[in-house]
């Protein structure tokens, strides 16, 4: 009977997918087949969720099924994450005007990255504050243990570090290895591998202007398949998010996150107040707020359902360039930096909320003055570094609770909630990088206001 029942669910999987793929054969726009995709998905999620409990076998082997989709689409986002990062790197910076600088588009991108982290951790400690979030008041299971001693046992690889040995993983000591993304430090370690190359180029121009010029063409060439390859991955995202969002809504337990409901009301209500002050630091650099989410809004839509700010680099990219106006070089600067340095989300909001939460354990008033600006500077200072894919919250978190001497286990009481918060943060972190890039293309002037401004850029690859 089981099998009868996942066959009938991927039918009609299958038929929403068809129904998407005869909206892209109508040429319906690029967002509204993201926001179909996203709402079939929550309605089919909620059906499966009320017909089989979250935990069934029929639900676990028709999540296999849907992972075809949903983690196949991911994983062909990661297919092209590195060769992207490698070409648009090299070729931004091979390409650099004589008014531009590389050092202060980086300089403007990582501070503009680590003062919103600073900003969103101090959200975070006024909203758990104020929800008077205390980790004592949540009950421990099974899991939750088991997750606890696992935090322990990687607490140990944190511990062992100091700072400069954390710095000096950055260094690409094997750029081939880094490509493999072997490290949690590989893609910072790609993008300063790809920026050697770059400046590289930059200085063969005045010795050997023709191996200079050969191998600026080769660029050029990689980098046109490259950004090819992109536009037909990214025709498959609406289908990705369908098959994504439908299997997070069907087995996340409802009866887990009633548990921990206040834990994720305070959650996103400090997401949703850092994406508000995002879209004032937008507006108090001249950009208009409406204009800028409804444009943004299919990339975060995939960030919140994939939970992977590498995977969306690609999607990043191409929002900032085609329909805010952001020169290349800037795009791929912030949208690379943004996945590894001062996620709002990930290595702010998260880790500072755990720590409020902590401290009252071992006796820690976190209402002292000593304790908000240490935890402020702790997590600003470890946002580096942190890995753009699942699990990076997990790390920011071992490193802030460890070097404030907080216990780690108690971070493992979330687990059952983990996924639902990680997809707001995950959303977040885009939105940041995406804003560091606009704000910076600004101040260095390398902005086209009139695309921004252009309500008829769509980001439609469905003829691509």
């Amino acid at each position: 009977m089981n099998t009868l029942w996942v066959i009938i669910n991927v039918v009609v999987m299958l038929a929403l997918l068809g129904l998407l793929f005869w909206m892209q054969k109508k040429h319906i726009s690029f967002t509204k087949r993201v926001f179909t995709g996203l709402g079939l998905g929550l309605v089919f999620g909620v059906i499966l969720q009320l017909i089989f409990k979250a935990d069934s076998d029929v639900l676990h082997d028709t999540s296999d099924w849907f992972s075809l989709v949903g983690n196949g689409y991911v994983g062909l986002l990661q297919m092209i994450v590195i060769p992207l990062i490698m070409v648009s790197i090299i070729s931004a910076i091979m390409n650099l005007k004589g008014r531009q600088n590389l050092g202060k588009m980086s300089l403007a991108i990582i501070a503009t990255l680590l003062i919103t982290t600073a900003i969103a951790a101090s959200v975070s400690i006024v909203t758990s504050l104020s929800f008077d979030l205390k980790a004592i008041e949540i009950q421990k299971g099974d899991r939750e243990t088991q997750q606890g001693a696992k935090l322990e046992e990687k607490l140990g690889d944190v511990q062992d570090k100091s700072i400069p040995q954390q710095i000096l993983e950055f260094v690409p000591s094997n750029p081939f290895l880094d490509m493999t993304g072997a490290r949690r430090s590989s893609t910072l370690a790609v993008v300063i591998f790809s920026a050697f190359i770059g400046v590289a180029v930059l200085g063969l121009d005045k010795k050997k202007p023709a191996q200079a010029e050969t191998f600026r063409n080769m660029v050029n060439a990689v980098y046109a398949v490259v950004m090819r390859i992109v536009t037909l991955v990214l025709r498959l995202t609406p289908y990705g998010i369908l098959a994504l969002i439908t299997k997070v809504v069907a087995t996340t337990s409802a009866d887990e996150i009633l548990k921990l409901i206040k834990f994720v009301g305070a959650s996103y209500v400090a997401l949703i107040v850092m994406f508000i002050i995002h879209l004032i630091l937008l507006a108090l650099f001249g950009f208009n707020p409406a204009v800028y989410v409804r444009k943004v809004l299919p990339t975060l839509v995939f960030a919140f359902t994939s939970r992977s700010s590498a995977a969306t680099i690609p999607l990043n990219v191409e929002t900032q360039t085609k329909k805010l106006g952001v020169s290349e070089g800037i795009a791929n600067l912030s949208a690379t930096f943004g996945a590894t340095i001062g996620q709002n989300g990930c290595a702010g909001i998260y880790p500072a909320m755990l720590a409020v939460m902590i401290a009252p354990t071992v006796g820690i008033d976190p209402m002292s003055w000593d304790f908000i600006l240490k935890l402020i500077l702790v997590v600003t200072i470890s946002s580096f570094g942190v890995a753009g894919v699942g699990g990076g919250a997990t790390f920011a978190s071992l490193i802030v609770l460890s070097t404030m001497n907080l216990p780690v286990a108690l971070a493992g009481l979330l687990i059952s909630v983990e996924p639902l918060i990680d997809m707001g943060r995950t959303a977040l972190n885009v939105n940041d990088s995406i804003t560091a890039g606009l704000i910076s293309s600004k101040v260095l002037k390398e902005n086209d206001k009139d695309k921004f401004n252009n309500r008829g850029v769509e980001l439609d690859t469905a003829n691509a």
